[in-house]
């Protein structure tokens, strides 16, 4: 992993990425892992796949350690509140958070950024850090970017 990765280089990547992809989970998964590497302070990257009408996120393909979080409602933890809002949730020190559902005790801080077609969630980009403070608007600007590309997949 390499700190030194500008987020700018990576959108074209991103997008060649998904054109080649066999599948969309194949094109998600390629995110996850292509995030995960380029950028140092992404230590998780994962997308959850909504179920609108039930009001649940189930884990989709994602690049680090495993979750318990295997599926998550609505309103739930910060993911549950991105879908419910539909609108991007960063918190830059999630000891502070009350609703906060822990993947890991080593996860300091997370963006999670709405996928959405057509106005309706069909997925949520989730990314953990290690670091506290570790999302810039560069990298919320850049998250909601590569979020866009992957509603092209639905």
């Amino acid at each position: 992993m390499t700190e030194s990765t500008p987020l700018d280089d990576l959108p074209a990547e991103i997008r060649r990425l998904v054109a080649d992809a066999p599948d969309r989970d194949g094109a998600l998964q390629g995110i996850c892992e292509l995030l995960r590497e380029r950028v140092g302070r992404y230590d998780w990257v994962g997308f959850y796949l909504a179920d609108a009408a039930a009001g649940t996120l189930r884990l989709g393909p994602y690049a680090g350690d495993p979750t318990e979080h295997v599926e998550i409602a609505f309103g739930e933890g910060i993911c549950g509140q991105a879908a419910r809002r539909r609108e991007t949730v960063l918190v830059q020190d999630v000891s502070k958070e009350s609703n906060y559902l822990a993947c890991s005790p080593a996860v300091r801080s997370e963006i999670v950024v709405p996928v959405l077609k057509a106005g309706e969630i069909v997925a949520e980009l989730d990314v953990d850090s290690h670091r506290m403070a570790a999302f810039s608007p560069a990298d919320r600007a850049f998250l909601e970017d590569v979020a866009d590309v992957a509603s092209g997949l639905f």
